[in-house]
């Protein structure tokens, strides 16, 4: 089970119809992702344009996955900016992953602004097959 939280939601919405979604009055967006199950393992893709793979951190503890990535400004110091409305900074986000996935086995991939996390299903986890006996009311379970 993979759940996802971010508190500051409703703030945010709050704060974007009252001072407008420009401006320094609001944090940048939280960075979008998608997550799903395919055979034996949940796959994550965030999306992350303009981040250089050394400005990506991942973290895990106690099932609590931590992606941080930061958007820097460019280094350029004659460059007069005349409109500027990509959000720049630190972006994070954090998954609580459940009893059923293996954190210690994630395997990250990063290609063309796209972070993609394959975190495999736990062998405990999975669907087993229960053998039926037909000379008892007994019933046991392949392990």
């Amino acid at each position: 089970m993979l759940m996802r939280t971010d508190p500051f939601r409703e703030l945010d919405r709050f704060a974007q119809q009252v001072f407008g979604t420009t401006g320094t009055w609001s944090r940048p967006t939280a960075m979008p992702m998608d997550a799903y199950r395919t055979g034996d393992e949940f796959v994550v893709v965030f999306d992350l344009p303009g981040v250089d793979l050394d400005a990506v951190e991942l973290t895990v503890e106690r099932n609590v996955l931590t992606v941080k990535a930061e958007r820097r400004p460019s280094t350029d110091q004659h460059v007069e900016m005349q409109v500027s409305e990509r959000p720049l900074g630190v972006f994070s986000r954090q998954l609580f992953l459940g009893e059923t996935l293996d954190s210690s086995r994630i395997d990250a991939a990063y290609e063309g602004g796209v972070l993609t996390l394959r975190i495999p299903v736990l062998e405990a986890a999975k669907p087993r097959k229960i053998s039926i006996s037909g000379t008892s009311d007994r019933k046991q379970i392949d392990a």
